[in-house]
């Protein structure tokens, strides 16, 4: 079956919370933040919230078949530091809320890391995630979205690579490693800063 990119629409959106949920656990800097937290509750409360909003205020790009979801990616319009200047203030306050679940303590870590690093450079656009469906990992779904994304761009693109190999496909696909790389603590994943210029 070809392999095609589009935008996702509400009309998808339950196939994409799904593939999400199986898709996204494992990626290291999720991984590293629900670490020793039950699955389940990321699965039933995070992820729904998080693909609602995106379907809402960014743009979610999938890859697949006309059946299937193989790969999905969260784009947002960054106009201004607002933005994470205030996901980071809705992340601290929660993790005071329930100073005991480590989960959000770590959220608002990468969360306040991102607002100090984040470029000040208006306006790009930022990818905020990426992941691909296990079964269907090393199939080119994630590189078609990201060729497909980077060929339309009318803007800069930013993104933080968090492992080697996904640093060499993005590298592979026009990003350029800038900036300083960011250690989060406790043994997490190193943040590489990269940047797609057309």
């Amino acid at each position: 079956m070809e392999l095609t990119v589009r935008q996702a629409s509400t009309q998808d959106r339950d196939a994409v919370i799904a593939a999400f949920a199986i898709a996204s656990p494992d990626e290291v800097v999720t991984a590293w933040i629900l670490e020793g937290h039950p699955i389940e509750q990321f699965s039933d409360q995070y992820v729904p919230a998080l693909i609602d909003r995106a379907l809402r205020d960014d743009e979610i790009w999938i890859a697949g078949t006309e059946s299937e979801i193989w790969a999905i990616s969260i784009w947002q319009h960054v106009e201004s530091a607002d933005r994470v200047e205030r996901e980071a203030v809705e992340a601290r306050a929660q993790a005071e809320s329930v100073p005991d679940i480590r989960a959000l303590q770590r959220a608002a870590v990468v969360s306040e890391l991102l607002e100090h690093s984040h470029p000040r450079e208006f306006p790009h656009r930022y990818l905020q995630v990426i992941v691909t469906v296990p079964a269907h990992r090393g199939k080119g779904a994630g590189a078609a979205i990201l060729a497909h994304q980077t060929k339309a761009a009318s803007v800069p693109a930013y993104l933080e690579a968090s492992t080697d190999r996904s640093a060499r496909l993005y590298t592979r696909m026009g990003f350029a490693q800038t900036g300083t790389n960011h250690d989060l603590p406790d043994g997490g994943p190193t943040l590489r800063p990269m940047w797609f210029r057309g």
